[in-house]
């Protein structure tokens, strides 16, 4: 392969053929840096690009291979979203309101440093990691690559556009209500959301918030998650081996604060067929309905106070944007004890859920349909955006308030080429049983 044939085939892929000498990681980096300018002449995805350091570290990860380190992350490219520090750059998070340098690298990224990933660029994010689209007043619109017109969703948009347009194989991604899962579901990528406190560098949101990756394969995703987190058992091991027949709940109930979206016939048809591609593989597939009550929905209190939170830390609030500043005053009335009984209520809500329902996983969708145009959301005040944002994406926030691992998963296509998905849920925990099942589908497909 060439190095660009190479950046798309994923950091699994890559890691072979550094290991084999086949590429160097300058070499391929070169290639992301040049892929990831052509590529933001249409989709707009990078805030910053790094190529002068991005090369010194190519040059360091090759000098280390040759002196007989064989990491498997070793020389490969990456990018960061722009919601963690790197030392001596500003994390922008969106917004205009970030002017100050960080002083040092956040845990995560110092450890994929250690680990010898090239770091090439930061990708774009909507405000404070608040909304489902990625566009702001600071970077403008960011577009999906499958489908220019349309959003690659938010808030790790900038990040699932670069892998979807094959500039970088994989990219790190956060998750405070679904933005991980709903840019990979909008990109036709793999979102794996972890269990919460598995990853460093997570916490933000009163702990609805993990870090994790988008990537094109599961194997790729697991590689990443394995070399950062703290889990039982081994992921990457875990998506080439087949799990044991499980009961698997499919769900259409949907978590909206006022009335959700009519779910896309396009959507159903995926699940449906997911479904019985399940029960191929030996599963048995029962239809359940989740209940979604106080426990459940108290999540909003979490997510209303974090961003209030996010925005009275930033270098300048008054330079936020009109519709953030809005949603920043709907969390003022949310102190630590309304937080407190909020984290209550969603251990609640997640523990025994599973178990109550009879089943080991849980079969949902995504959001209500394919990616929404770029704009869809243009104009619309705080409260207007949230409920209606709400009201399309039902089906991931609740997952974050029960702190349990999901993923979301590539199902097909629109006629017009929009990407579909479906979402799988585990219990806390169990996310080496997750990432078996997504490969285990992964391979069927």
């Amino acid at each position: 392969m060439t190095p660009t044939e190479l950046l798309a085939a994923g950091p699994t892929t890559q890691s072979e053929a550094l290991a084999s000498g086949e590429v160097t990681s300058r070499q391929l980096t070169e290639a992301s840096l040049e892929a990831i300018r052509v590529a933001d002449l249409a989709i707009n995805a990078s805030v910053a690009v790094y190529s002068d350091q991005a090369l010194a570290a190519a040059d360091e990860a090759d000098r280390r291979r040759a002196a007989g380190e064989l990491g498997p992350l070793l020389g490969i490219p990456i990018a960061v979203k722009d919601d963690m520090d790197i030392g001596g750059t500003v994390t922008g998070k969106g917004s205009n309101a970030m002017s100050r340098p960080a002083a040092d690298d956040t845990e995560l990224v110092a450890a994929m440093r250690s680990a010898g990933m090239v770091i090439v660029a930061k990708s774009a994010l909507p405000e404070l990691a608040i909304f489902g689209f990625t566009e702001s007043d600071a970077h403008g619109i960011t577009r999906n690559p499958r489908h220019l017109g349309h959003t690659p969703g938010g808030s790790s948009g900038g990040s699932a556009a670069l892998v979807a347009s094959g500039a970088v194989g994989i990219a790190t991604a956060s998750d405070g209500a679904g933005s991980i899962r709903i840019p990979a579901a909008c990109c036709g990528l793999v979102g794996f959301k972890p269990t919460q406190g598995s990853m460093p560098s997570s916490g933000g949101w009163h702990d609805l918030s993990t870090q994790g990756c988008v990537a094109a394969a599961v194997a790729d995703s697991a590689l990443f998650l394995d070399a950062f987190g703290s889990f039982d058992s081994s992921l990457s091991e875990a998506a080439v081996t087949d799990p044991a027949p499980l009961r698997i709940g499919l769900s259409f109930s949907a978590a909206a604060a006022t009335k959700p979206s009519p779910l896309d016939p396009r959507i159903r048809a995926a699940l449906l067929e997911t479904a019985e591609t399940l029960r191929a593989a030996g599963h048995t597939v029962v239809e359940v309905e989740i209940p979604y009550k106080l426990d459940s929905k108290a999540l909003t209190v979490r997510y209303l106070a974090g961003i209030t939170e996010a925005a009275d830390g930033t270098d300048d609030p008054s330079l936020l944007e009109r519709r953030t500043k809005a949603i920043v005053r709907l969390g003022r009335p949310f102190g630590r004890r309304a937080v407190a009984w909020a984290k209550r209520q969603g251990a609640a809500f997640g523990d025994g859920l599973h178990d109550s329902l009879g089943v080991d996983v849980l079969l949902t969708p995504v959001m209500s349909g394919p990616a929404v145009p770029v704009e869809h959301w243009r104009g619309k005040g705080g409260l207007a955006t949230v409920l209606s944002m709400n009201a399309f994406y039902p089906y991931t926030a609740q997952w974050n308030h029960a702190g349990v691992p999901a993923v979301s998963m590539p199902a097909g296509s629109t006629v017009d080429g929009l990407p579909l998905a479906v979402q799988l849920i585990a219990r806390t925990g169990d996310d080496a049983r997750l990432m078996s099942l997504a490969g285990q589908l992964e391979a069927a497909r």
